[in-house]
């Protein structure tokens, strides 16, 4: 599902609300996740799962063409962690439907 495609669905669900303002919401939101992740801070979503920075080394790799010993940089990479119930969704244990 892509962004667009989630804000269709909303409005779907919500004929009483615009779809310029369910768009404005859902980018609202997106850009805060992402302003707390920049800033270092987790994202928990009950239910959904947890987003959170983490840091990789700076460390030696190799180039796998010609073998030669290649620097690469300390970077932060995204991680994600699925909550309990997203996690017995996933795996038949609860309804995919969910609540309105």
């Amino acid at each position: 599902m892509v962004k667009s495609e989630l804000i269709a669905r909303l409005a779907e669900r919500n004929p009483h609300l615009y779809q310029r303002d369910i768009e404005r919401i859902v980018t609202a939101i997106f850009e805060e996740i992402s302003a707390a992740l920049a800033r270092g801070d987790r994202v928990e979503l009950r239910g959904f799962g947890a987003y959170s920075v983490k840091r990789r080394g700076a460390r030696m790799a190799r180039n796998p063409r010609t073998g030669e010993a290649v620097r690469v940089a300390e970077k932060h990479v995204l991680f994600f962690k699925t909550g309990k119930e997203l996690r017995l969704r996933l795996n038949g244990e609860l309804p995919a439907g969910g609540s309105d």
